[in-house]
Parts: C-alpha cells; sequence; structure tokens
C-alpha cells in the first residue's frame, strides 16, 4: 500500500513524541494503517496519543540497536547489510554471494548470541554501489541518474548519489555531450548523496520519468515506511515497484560502508545509482545499490531523501 499523506505526517509526529520510546513503526499490509511498536505502558499511552495504531513487542529500540552494534564490532563483512524489521521486531541481516563459508560461519555465531533477535538472510549477486530520478546522467566516464529537482533561492538543482558526484565535477545529460550542472556537494560514504547546480540556464520541471512517455510530479517529501509500495525510477531497468523491508541499514560496500538507509523490493542495475525512489507524489529516497535481481525481486538500497535535502537546505518542487 501506499501511505496517505496524513500517514507519513503521523509517522514523523510518532518519532517526534516517543523518539528511542517505539521500536519502529510500519504499515499494516491489510489495513493500511500505521502501526507503532512500543515495549512499556508509558509509550504504549504516548502512542496512543498520537491516534497511532499501537502493537507490544518483545524487544526496545535500545535492544535492536545493541544488537546493531554488535554486528558493527564484530561482523562487519563486505558483502552484508542490517537493518531493522518493526514488522518481526528484529534485525534483519542479508549476506550476498561473495560472503565465504568462514564469514558466515562467523555471521552466525554473533548472531547466535545475540538471543533471537537477528534473522540472517542469503541473498543472489553482489551488494555494489550501482554506477551507471529517473534521467541518465554522464560525468567522470560513468553513467549514473538523476534523483529529483531541487531548488533553493531561485537556483536549480538535481541531487543524486555521493558516489556518482565523487567521480565528476560536471555532468552531462548526454554520453559526451556539453555541461548541464556543476557538483556543489557530495558525501560517500557514511551517507550517499551529493547535489549538482545546474548551469546551462535551464529551469527543469520537478517530475519523475516513469519511461512510458509520462511523468509524476513530486510535490513533497518523507521518510519510508516499512511495508509501504515504492516505485524507483533509473536509466537502467527504468520504473520498477517493491516493498519498504527494513530502515536504519546498514550497507558494507566494497569502498566503504552507508548507514541509515532503507532496504527494498525494487529491482535496480548498474546506472541506477542515483536515481528516484518515491511514492505517488512524494520523494523518499536516492537509489544507491543492490545485490542485483532476480525475476522480479530485488534489494535496491536508497539513501533517505530527506537527510539530502536538509544537508543543503534545498526542497523539491
Amino acid at each position: 500500500a501506499i501511505p496517505a499523506p496524513s500517514a507519513y505526517a503521523l509517522d514523523a509526529k510518532v518519532d517526534r513524541a516517543l523518539g528511542a520510546a517505539t521500536a519502529g513503526t510500519y504499515l499494516d499490509a491489510k489495513t493500511g494503517k500505521l502501526v507503532v511498536t512500543v515495549t512499556t505502558d508509558r509509550a504504549e499511552e504516548q502512542a496512543r496519543a498520537t491516534g497511532a495504531t499501537v502493537r507490544r513487542v518483545a524487544r526496545s529500540a535500545a535492544q535492536l540497536d545493541a544488537a546493531m552494534e554488535t554486528l558493527e564490532a564484530e561482523a562487519k563483512i563486505t558483502g552484508t547489510s542490517w537493518g531493522i524489521d518493526p514488522r518481526t521486531n528484529k534485525v534483519a541481516v542479508e549476506a550476498d554471494s561473495s560472503v565465504s563459508a568462514r564469514d558466515m560461519a562467523r555471521l552466525e555465531a554473533v548472531a547466535e548470541r545475540l538471543g533471537g533477535a537477528v534473522d540472517i538472510q542469503r541473498v543472489p549477486g553482489e551488494f555494489r554501489r550501482e554506477v551507471l530520478g529517473g534521467g541518465a546522467i554522464y560525468g567522470g566516464g560513468s553513467r549514473c541518474s538523476a534523483a529529483f529537482n531541487v531548488t533553493k533561492g531561485g537556483a536549480r538543482y538535481f541531487v543524486t548519489a555521493g558516489h556518482c558526484t565523487n567521480i565528476s565535477a560536471n555532468w552531462s545529460a548526454s554520453s559526451g555531450g556539453s555541461v548541464i550542472g556543476v557538483r556543489e556537494g557530495s558525501s560517500f560514504p557514511t551517507n550517499d548523496y551529493g547535489i549538482v547546480r545546474y548551469t546551462d540556464g535551464s529551469s527543469p520541471a520537478g517530475t519523475v520519468d516513469l519511461y512510458n512517455g509520462s511523468t509524476r510530479d513530486i510535490t513533497s517529501a518523507a521518510n519510508a515506511v516499512v511495508g509501504q509500495a515504492i516505485q524507483k525510477s533509473g536509466s537502467t531497468t527504468k520504473l520498477t515497484s517493491g516493498t519498504v523491508t527494513a530502515v536504519n541499514v546498514t550497507v558494507n560496500y566494497g569502498d566503504g560502508p552507508v548507514y541509515n538507509m532503507v532496504r527494498t523490493t525494487a529491482c535496480s542495475a548498474g546506472g541506477d545509482s542515483g536515481g528516484a525512489h518515491f511514492a505517488g507524489s512524494v520523494a523518499l529516497g536516492i537509489h544507491s545499490g543492490s545485490s542485483g535481481c532476480s525475476g522480479t525481486a530485488g534489494s535496491a538500497i536508497h539513501q533517505p531523501v530527506t537527510e539530502a535535502l536538509s544537508a543543503y537546505g534545498v526542497t523539491v518542487y
């Protein structure tokens, strides 16, 4: 389900009101309502006061965070990722095909000591940042994708992946074409976002390409909610769709970790990096990478766009 605007607003309200007192929120697949997980009577009262549906769970946010800290300290293995799935009240770990049997045994041993707080799943392919929102952009001999057009003080920019903007200061709309924009910021690893200012005098629309002859107007931005439906627009796999499965995700790429990401089931491939993750008219994320796609099941990871917008003081339009 795609959340109603009120669900995003309620999610933000819950985050402000409860903070670490909730073990996470998710969208109920049957009712479409936002569910808030809690472990104490006080947190339950606070959650009900916001108007949200409440569910009591066994593990608190502090316990889940501690489990992820243990994984960070003892199982930081290239080809793994982990994040919180509030639907299971566990840390959901994925290990790609590059993780050796020895490292897998090490990961499983750490998980066993954490007493059922961790689920581990093998996934095909390898986690890669996908160098190659929609439209293709070219810089430094590589192809990426733009995510969202944004504005500040009347100037126009686009946001994309930081591992893309690390490659080049100048970006074009075609391979070898004239420069349309210049990098003004880049953050990777740890984060994965960057910003490019349009320098060609253009005033592009604030839309995302749906790759069917039409576009989707983006009018706001929010943080994705576990259980919700999303779409991904990128210059390689075009428009794909999926579901959000985990938040606060750490991804251990070969050239450095990124934190506080969002895991989805959307398909993606090289060149989609920097593309748009969105739901309806709401901007959600900047495509970072995945372990590939098997059939219609993917593992597309996005950088929450709200963090990038805040970092650069820009807004979608």
